[in-house]
């Protein structure tokens, strides 16, 4: 593993530099001039449960991310600093507030697990357009995975899908984008461990890759993510103690794409397959292989948006989402996993408007029920529930 993950360094840097070399110059000066940006987004939401408690300690929300606080409440700040040059630039992308804190719950780790400054790092890193074909990007930068993304300014809906929440945020590592021609494009990176932002603490790293197509009516993108995501499938380490098991690598790949079916329908698709291998442990002499099935979680979504008028879209999410073998803990259900069997499902259906004021401003009402395989929520009455319905008013302002 770790000398594939080295030839996989070597062929990014090696495509970078003997294949280009020609065209490769060492800018003093940018022929056009260099420019510092600012941009960001202010969010807040008013959120309510139709069948379920919204106050005390029996609070119901949707098992995804982001915007499942009670009654009036705040997302977040985001404030984008961009240098754009010719050939190099910089982005330093500062988030505060709930939203902004769950997206970077990976970054606390330097100040010893406290709240430090890395915890409002969205996004930090430099990029090198080396010619017309390849860009290579170093630093901390969002997922290429899924079809949603942090920032609710670029989402329709507000809430969020749970194969986004369950997914991967951020990385940090060296990536390489190459233009292969008008239409298509791919992508290969080495990153830390998934989501952790800061330094890579387990000594292991991931490689990820995208596959990407993009015409006028629509576009498509093919990503993959492998790498052993706790630092303890090196056998040589011996880091495990009598008894002590490890994960084995994650393998994800992911498909998102949309279509512009007429000028003012659109249709959007994302699906995803996430799986860690059963693993190993060590019986206190020698590391044995696990048996077994390997975790995860599988999920489809489907995206229908039409636009009205200039001033108000519609927009309709269905989601099924569905975990195997104890893939992830707390979610669909799945707080006796030796009676479920560390299987469960949710299908979540989620109608948004889109209401803009101006350029700036977007008003979004959105409605939204989760139907679990297994009891997860409590209903007015605190007996044990299949589902949640719940409605949502947010406010985003874009900058």
């Amino acid at each position: 593993m770790k000398k594939f993950q080295l030839s996989i360094v070597a062929l990014l840097l090696s495509v970078s530099s003997m294949s280009f070399a020609q065209e490769v110059t060492i800018v003093e000066e940018e022929s056009e001039p260099s420019k510092l940006t600012f941009s960001g987004s202010v969010d807040a939401y008013f959120r309510t449960n139709f069948n379920g408690p919204n106050k005390g300690e029996n609070i119901q929300a949707p098992a995804s991310s982001f915007a499942n606080l009670p009654g009036f409440s705040l997302g977040m700040a985001n404030i984008i600093a961009t240098y754009q040059g010719e050939k190099v630039g910089a982005v330093a992308d500062l988030v505060f507030g709930p939203r902004g804190e769950d997206a970077v719950f990976g970054s606390p780790m330097y100040a010893g697990g406290m709240a430090g400054s890395s915890q409002i790092v969205n996004q930090l890193y430099v990029y090198w357009n080396v010619n017309d074909v390849v860009t290579l990007t170093m630093g901390n930068f969002n997922t290429f995975l899924g079809y949603e993304v942090i920032s609710p300014t670029a989402n329709f809906n507000y809430s969020t899908s749970y194969m986004f929440s369950y997914g991967p945020f951020s990385h940090t590592g060296l990536k390489a984008d190459f233009a292969l021609s008008d239409k298509w494009s791919l992508a290969a990176a080495v990153m830390n461990p998934t989501d952790m932002t800061e330094f890579n603490l387990l000594g292991t790293y991931t490689l990820g890759a995208q596959l990407g197509y993009s015409a006028d009516a629509g576009s498509a993108y093919l990503n993959f993510v492998y790498g052993d995501q706790d630092g303890k499938l090196d056998t040589d380490s011996q880091s495990l103690v009598s008894g002590q098991s490890s994960m084995g690598s994650l393998f994800q790949v992911d498909l998102t794409a949309g279509i512009d079916l007429s000028e003012t329908i659109y249709l959007g698709l994302n699906t995803t397959y996430n799986t860690t291998s059963a693993g190993e442990i060590y019986n206190g002499s020698s590391i044995d292989d696990l048996d077994g099935d390997g975790a995860g979680f599988f999920g489809v979504a489907g995206y229908l948006q039409a636009k009205t008028s200039d001033m108000f879209s519609i927009g309709l999410r269905g989601e099924y989402f569905s975990v195997f073998n104890g893939g992830l803990d707390g979610v669909v259900g799945l707080d006796r996993p030796a009676v479920d069997g560390g299987e469960g499902s949710v299908f979540a259906t989620t109608l948004s408007g889109n209401v803009r004021i101006n350029k700036n401003l977007t008003l979004i009402p959105e409605l939204r029920l989760d139907s679990m395989s297994e009891d997860f929520f409590k209903d007015n009455d605190l007996n044990d529930s299949k589902s949640l319905a719940s409605f949502m008013l947010a406010a985003v302002f874009a900058f």
